[in-house]
């Protein structure tokens, strides 16, 4: 979310999207959106995170709910992080 913060600065045009700090949120957040497939990232200062795992494509509101609790909290270890 801080890299959209920076682009939409300058102004370039990024997809809508929501922060989250609990599973329950994450799908408050996915309600509010309107798009029949939502991403769930974790949020870290370091390339690879999706060859980490820390990219998942849900699509339904109980898969939003899975990812954010496997994510939340996870250390991700990328070719960055070691």
């Amino acid at each position: 979310y801080q890299g959209k913060e920076v682009l939409r600065k300058y102004g370039v045009s990024v997809p809508e999207g929501k922060v989250a700090f609990t599973a329950e949120e994450a799908v408050e957040k996915a309600e509010s959106l309107s798009s029949s497939v939502y991403v769930v990232t974790a949020q870290i200062h370091a390339g690879g995170r999706g060859k980490a795992g820390g990219v998942k494509f849900a699509k339904t509101k109980d898969e939003v709910k899975e990812y954010a609790e496997e994510l939340l909290g996870k250390t991700l270890v990328t070719h960055q992080t070691g």
